[in-house]
């Protein structure tokens, strides 16, 4: 019988451990933070590892839903549907949603489940790895992948193996919760204990036929969402009150410590969930003094420290074990042992009101980007790139008028229904009330100054009467 392997890619993490680079609105799948890729297209580039897998399914928050086609267009991956989640709801839902969809188009679909955000450094060895599971999977199993643990580490669940099933599977006796440092010294010493990486392998039908004996409340919601979806370019919409009313749980909690099913393919791949900067300090390249630098650093009678500059000189002078991180808009100073707790600066963050954990300066659209680079008093300015044949919505301001001077490229202004070109160094005024639009019809990237002036400056101050992307 033919066992078609369907990757399922999980995209819906925020990431605030490795704050300021992540944030709300750019997530560390999204950031390249390992490699010159980012998280999620490393993710996706070892699946070319996996013999006869079909392209990946992919789920991810409706924030991101642009940026994660861009990313997949930029390696040139296809994909059989982005599936939006209009919240949060944790990682059952979001595979019993992609279990649905598989199950409808092939009842012995297999689905591997991969978190976007995690580091794979050994393809071959994942690949032998999710060819074990998958004879496992074939025969009714829920199967999970253990990492052999390096050392006993306090921050991740763990799985106890049982009884050998063959060809390098072996039943799940117990899933762990993260145990503390003598408990997680005494697993690893006994070896019958692994990390518990959040990945996983089964056929569609049978994780259904397990989430309905345990959480019919689950998977009824998501038949709802999923009856209720709408196609939208290369997306699809699920129905948002029927998701949002859909309990929040994981797949560990939801099924996989109660199932008879469960089976543990134990595997040896380079993993680390990147769970925060210390984690990219153990991975990264080290100076003889264990230094791990990225962009412009310079430091003198340091040791064992992670310093990386996004934009402009950052210096240390005999420090050690610190992790500096250096954002246009942010520094995060920390001692290596606790960056652990950097999600409890994110909450600080958010209980002042402030948004530097949801946005960087430069803020990504389905059209480009735009960056703020100077505000004060009834004033604001900004970069602007707008992609080669991609348009904003035709808009208007209640509250602020606008003046725009292309630097590169060309535009093609709408303002009150009359049309425009704009080439280098032409500039025009948009005043407040006035219908506009811009667009890009050239073939290399426009660049533009945006002036804004007037009492209210906020993003928020936007009425779209058309927009392609479909935004509210």
């Amino acid at each position: 019988m033919h066992f078609a392997l369907h990757p399922v890619i999980l995209s819906g993490g925020s990431g605030t451990r490795l704050w300021p680079l992540s944030r709300a609105a750019l997530p560390k799948q999204l950031l390249p933070l390992a490699s010159k890729r980012s998280l999620f297209q490393d993710t996706v580039g070892r699946l070319a590892a996996l013999e006869g897998a079909a392209v990946p399914m992919v789920i991810c928050n409706d924030e991101h839903r642009f940026m994660i086609a861009e990313q997949m267009r930029e390696i040139g991956a296809d994909h059989q549907g982005i599936l939006l989640e209009p919240v949060g709801r944790n990682t059952a839902p979001a595979i019993t949603v992609a279990a649905l969809r598989l199950a409808a188009r092939d009842a012995e679909a297999c689905m591997l489940v991969l978190p976007a955000d995690h580091l794979v450094a050994d393809a071959a060895a994942f690949a032998q790895g999710v060819a074990r599971g998958l004879l496992a999977a074939q025969s009714g199993r829920l199967v999970t992948f253990g990492i052999l643990p390096r050392h006993a580490e306090t921050g991740y669940g763990y799985i106890r193996q049982g009884k050998d099933l063959g060809d390098g599977v072996r039943e799940v006796a117990a899933f762990v919760e993260k145990p503390d440092a003598p408990t997680a010294q005494a697993y690893v010493a006994s070896r019958e204990y692994f990390w518990n990486s959040g990945m996983f392998l089964f056929r569609a039908r049978d994780y259904l036929d397990e989430l309905g004996r345990m959480r019919p409340d689950i998977l009824a919601a998501c038949q709802a969402a999923l009856a209720g979806a709408k196609e939208d370019l290369d997306f699809v919409r699920l129905d948002k009150a029927a998701f949002a009313a859909c309990p929040s749980e994981s797949v560990d909690y939801a099924v996989m410590e109660h199932t008879g099913k469960a089976a543990v393919v134990p595997v040896d791949i380079g993993w680390n969930d990147i769970g925060a900067w210390s984690a990219l300090w153990e991975v990264g390249d080290k100076d003889a003094a264990g230094n791990v630098v990225r962009g412009d650093v310079m430091i003198e009678g340091g040791r064992n420290n992670y310093l990386r500059a996004e934009s402009r000189l950052l210096a240390a002078l005999g420090v050690d074990d610190l992790v500096v991180v250096e954002t246009p808009d942010a520094v995060l100073v920390a001692r290596r042992d606790r960056v652990q707790d950097v999600k409890i600066l994110v909450e600080k963050l958010k209980a002042g009101g402030r948004d530097e954990h949801v946005y960087h300066t430069r803020v990504h659209r389905p059209w480009g980007w735009y960056e703020g680079i100077d505000a004060g008093e009834r004033f604001q300015v900004k970069r602007i790139m707008v992609k080669p044949g991609e348009k904003l919505s035709l808009q208007m301001h209640h509250h602020r008028a606008e003046h725009w001077i292309v630097v590169s490229g060309t535009a093609k202004v709408t303002r009150n229904g009359e049309e425009v070109l704009l080439t280098e160094n032409q500039s025009t005024y948009i005043p407040l009330g006035a219908s506009h639009r811009l667009e890009n019809p050239g073939r290399i990237p426009l660049h533009m100054i945006e002036v804004q002036s007037g009492a209210y400056l906020g993003e928020d101050d936007i009425v779209r009467f058309e927009d392609i992307y479909k935004r509210n």
